[in-house]
């Protein structure tokens, strides 16, 4: 495998120029950019990022960890993380696990946003919370 520079796209956060080496749909990072790419560490109780640890099934070690090397891909499908590579681009996406996907479509609750209006004033959702919102939007496609 020969080690490329690629972008990864881990949720909302976009790191550029990520040392990895990518085969097929495995992707393999040191432990610094891994943490700096996704937010997650290998401690001793498995995969942790904040107060959640989540441990590595000793069947799919050879999958997750080769010595200082972890499978950003394997981790994605762990976590139940959807995961697209676009070798032509070197462009790695790791989306919301389907829980997360799941619970924020179920709370009702509009996820957070901000927009300009005609004179450019930013506007935040948030702002409004509690009250009443019309949002008209239009596309010409």
């Amino acid at each position: 495998m020969a080690t490329e520079s690629i972008d990864i796209i881990y949720g909302e956060r976009v790191t550029p120029n990520v040392s990895a080496e990518v085969s097929g749909q495995a992707i393999w990072l040191s432990g610094a950019d891994l943490a700096r790419v996704s937010g997650w560490t290998l401690k001793t109780e498995g995969f942790c990022k904040d107060d959640v640890c989540v441990p590595v099934p000793p069947a799919r070690r050879g999958e997750l960890l080769d010595g200082d090397r972890y499978n950003l891909a394997g981790l994605a499908r762990l976590l139940d993380q959807p995961l697209v590579v676009d070798h032509e681009h070197h462009v790695c996406c790791v989306g919301a696990a389907a829980a997360e996907r799941k619970r924020a479509l179920t709370s009702l609750t509009a996820p957070e946003f901000a927009l300009p209006d005609l004179e450019g004033k930013l506007h935040s959702l948030s702002q409004y919370r509690g009250k009443k919102v019309l949002l008209a939007s239009w596309a010409s496609w």
